[in-house]
């Protein structure tokens, strides 16, 4: 029996071990963290559950996909449940609009905000249906090797879809600044501007309105909890605690890898006959002698990274009135906060933010009469902080808050903790602290994305959201799907 090594049990790599166990293999998934799931753990305190990373659930028809593959459904570990409002965006104070779980209800209130506007969506939404079934039937399980992956009758036919934008098309036919933003915000999941976003990316809007936005009862971390159960189930071994520090490579093949247990600090060292990193790439290749990497450090400095992001996870001492389980603030300035993420590289002077009340929908994440509250402020890879950055933006998004929903909150506060660029890099070792990889523009597309395969070492693969397909959680577990269908391949010329 071959045995794989998989570095990193965050939804890629769970995902690429169920498929090689369910193939036969011998697979252990080594973490470096005492849970697995990557970004998509819970921190749990004091009757409270906040989702630490990612708390959209879109695209369900990927996970049904998923478990399917091993004759499983969602249902048989976790219930889901259809948010209706998917969100709600406020854009002043007792100034909002809410995306229903209804498509007409969504027309008709594009109808209200702007006459003739609900004509433009269902267009853009057919397209945007058109593209999601390209994207999910003909191009993601592609492992972006070739150029040639991309052509065929469908993409040739788009082809206007790739050279021009999300933004140019949104802002050429809809006037209302409201409905642009609504239009264009489900892109920012892809880590760019919408006007750096290729339009063939609408798709999102079609998972937006179409698909809708679920919650899994209980939080993402049931999801993480499933992957891990069906994995186990399949016979793979999971070790956590366990930090690779290094790749033995002998005459072009990875014969090994090097672990140092976090919690008791013992060395120790699984051989491998394939090696497969779910690990963030650039730390990858540092587990790797400099002529053993696909790319140099100057390679990672030129790409353009999606943003990283400031997290509040907030315990309220009551129940909180006018939001919704998702609710955006776009108060401010969309326009001059992302030119701080994209171009400056500075920390904003008004952010936009995000706020998930996950306690509106499921009882099950905090005390009875108590609100869980998240919040996620894009920020620029890289920054700095200072001594009293994170109380300085906790002040200003919950003032604005206040101000916005008419009512007082921080008086209630039982609890604050945050988490930022520091804390990405220190947990997933993330080039420069970003939260969901490479931005999604044209020159960082599919077979411009960095190599799944190690072109120096034939049998070490990488996954994950730096690589085919991109960031997301949708994406992670098919990118983990495709690099095992390479490693099955590999294995068998090997």
């Amino acid at each position: 029996m071959k045995k794989v090594v998989i570095i990193g049990a965050g939804v890629s790599g769970l995902s690429a071990a169920s498929y090689l166990a369910k193939e036969g293999f011998s697979v252990h998934l080594c973490e470096k963290l005492g849970q697995t799931g990557g970004r998509a753990r819970i921190l749990e305190r004091e009757g409270f559950k906040f989702d630490m990373g990612p708390t959209f659930y879109w695209m369900p028809d990927i996970f049904e996909t998923f478990f399917a593959h091993f004759g499983k459904k969602p249902s048989d570990f976790y219930n889901l449940e259809r948010l209706n409002p998917g969100y709600s965006v406020y854009f002043g104070k007792d100034d909002y609009l809410s995306v229903s779980a209804s498509l007409e209800e969504i027309y008709d209130m594009f109808e209200k905000e702007e006459p003739g506007s609900s004509k433009f969506l269902q267009k853009f939404l057919e397209q945007a249906k058109y593209n999601y079934h390209i994207a999910i039937d003909k191009v993601v399980d592609k492992p972006g090797k070739s150029p040639f992956e991309l052509v065929m009758p469908e993409t040739v036919a788009n082809v206007a879809e790739f050279l021009s934008s999300v933004s140019h098309n949104v802002r050429k036919n809809i006037k209302s600044d409201k409905l642009r933003q609504i239009l264009e915000f489900p892109v920012i999941f892809l880590g760019a501007k919408p006007s750096r976003t290729p339009l063939f990316y609408r798709f999102m809007n079609y998972a937006d309105m179409e698909l809708g936005t679920w919650h899994i009862m209980g939080g993402f971390g049931m999801l993480s909890k499933a992957m891990e159960n069906l994995a186990t189930s399949l016979g793979v071994q999971i070790h956590t605690n366990m930090h690779a520090t290094k790749i033995n490579v002998k005459d072009g093949l990875a014969g090994s890898v090097e672990f140092t247990n976090t919690a008791t600090g013992q060395k120790s060292t699984i051989e491998a006959d394939f090696v497969i990193s779910s690990a963030d790439y650039h730390f990858s290749e540092t587990l790797l002698e400099q002529k053993q990497r696909n790319y140099s450090e100057k390679y990672w400095q030129k790409r353009v990274f999606a943003p990283s992001a400031l997290l509040y996870y907030v315990a309220i001492d009551k129940k909180l009135n006018g939001l919704t389980h998702h609710t955006l603030f776009f108060d401010t300035g969309f326009e001059s906060h992302a030119h701080t993420i994209y171009d400056t590289g500075e920390w904003p002077k008004e952010p936009l933010f995000y706020g998930s009340f996950p306690s509106i929908t499921d009882s099950s994440v905090a005390p009875q009469g108590k609100e869980c509250a998240i919040f996620l402020i894009p920020i620029a890879p890289g920054l700095k902080e200072s001594d009293n950055t994170r109380e300085h933006y906790y002040n200003q998004i919950m003032e604005r808050l206040e101000t916005l929903t008419g009512q007082s909150i921080r008086p209630y506060v039982l609890f604050w903790e945050s988490y930022g660029v520091k804390d990405f890099v220190s947990d997933y070792h993330s080039y420069k602290g970003n939260a969901y990889g490479l931005a999604n523009i044209l020159t960082q597309t599919a077979f411009l994305k960095p190599s799944m395969e190690n072109h120096k070492v034939k049998n070490l693969l990488y996954t994950g959201q730096l690589t085919v397909p991109g960031p997301g959680i949708p994406p992670s577990i098919i990118s983990g799907r495709v690099a095992a269908k390479a490693a099955i391949k590999k294995l068998k010329k090997l």
